[in-house]
């Protein structure tokens, strides 16, 4: 799948980088929200970053033209772009191996994920990498999240658990790590571990559960570090394909770290009936959910 990438611009490294960023855009992004998402990036208070930015498909010219600008005013920012739509798998497939094979980028101990509809706030990266050097025996780092809506304004927020154990209780349920959040520790990839590329969604969701059974640790800071953008088709978009591909991640948890149980069998039937239903019905279960997320589960 990498021959379908082109890198348009590619910055040389001028010193070591400890973390690189990526991020992927589509033709449906608006052009306020990839500034915003964009600017998010360049705004943290930890600047020893690589950032790397894949057009995926056709996107609007005034996109085009602002990441285009963007790269060649930024000596950290690489743009690549793919032929055709090929997925947010393939894209990061596709960064993580272009490091890898990349000799001035063997400094890298990090990989950041980035939604180009979503604003990292400023201390996220800090945040993230503070706690990696006083926790070297995790691996997989997310954080909790703010909701916000098309115009920016706060609609909620979404807290995970924040220890490995309490996390790999609740996983044959619910995906414990928000993805936009996510930070690894690059030897994961080097370890030769990637998303699955035949995946249209939900891919991160078998991703951790691959590197839980293969003995890998996950944590997630209780602050919120990001902030999500929730859109009004939100709920419309959790369609078949999703829904189906969560049921399939699952079972396939539950086979995976040996978590069979009559509780965990049931929820999993029950939730992609519920997400077959009217999306008035999933939006009240979405909030039910979070609401019961926050007073439940163990954060500390």
């Amino acid at each position: 799948m990498t021959s379908k990438f082109s890198v348009l611009f590619e910055a040389e490294p001028h010193h070591s980088f400890d973390l690189v960023v990526a991020m992927a855009v589509y033709s449906q992004d608006r052009l306020s929200w990839v500034e915003q998402a964009v600017f998010s990036v360049l705004n943290q208070t930890y600047e020893d970053y690589f950032f790397v930015i894949v057009i995926d498909g056709q996107v609007s010219e005034e996109i085009f033209s602002f990441l285009n600008c963007f790269s060649q005013d930024n000596g950290n920012v690489v743009l690549v772009t793919s032929e055709k739509n090929v997925g947010l798998s393939c894209c990061m497939n596709f960064v993580i191996d272009w490091v890898t094979a990349n000799p001035k980028l063997s400094s890298i101990e990090y990989f950041f994920r980035m939604d180009s509809d979503d604003i990292s706030l400023p201390s996220r990266f800090l945040s993230q990498i503070s706690y990696f050097e006083n926790n070297p025996n995790v691996d997989v780092l997310g954080t909790s999240l703010i909701e916000i809506n098309e115009e920016g304004k706060r609609v909620g927020k979404r807290k995970l658990p924040a220890s490995h154990g309490e996390i790999l209780r609740v996983f044959p349920r619910r995906c414990a790590i928000n993805h936009p959040t996510v930070a690894i520790r690059f030897r994961v990839f080097s370890a030769g571990f990637r998303y699955r590329e035949e995946l249209k969604n939900t891919q991160d969701y078998f991703f951790w559960t691959d590197l839980i059974a293969a003995g890998y640790r996950f944590a997630n800071l209780p602050e919120p570090l990001l902030e999500f953008r929730r859109v009004n088709d939100f709920y419309k978009r959790r369609g078949l394909s999703k829904s189906l591909n969560e049921f399939k991640a699952r079972f396939y948890t539950m086979k995976k770290l040996n978590r069979y149980t009559m509780g965990n069998v049931v929820y999993a039937f029950a939730v992609l009936v519920l997400r077959l239903m009217p999306a008035k019905i999933v939006k009240l279960a979405y909030k039910l959910d979070r609401y019961l997320l926050n007073r439940w589960v163990k954060h500390e």
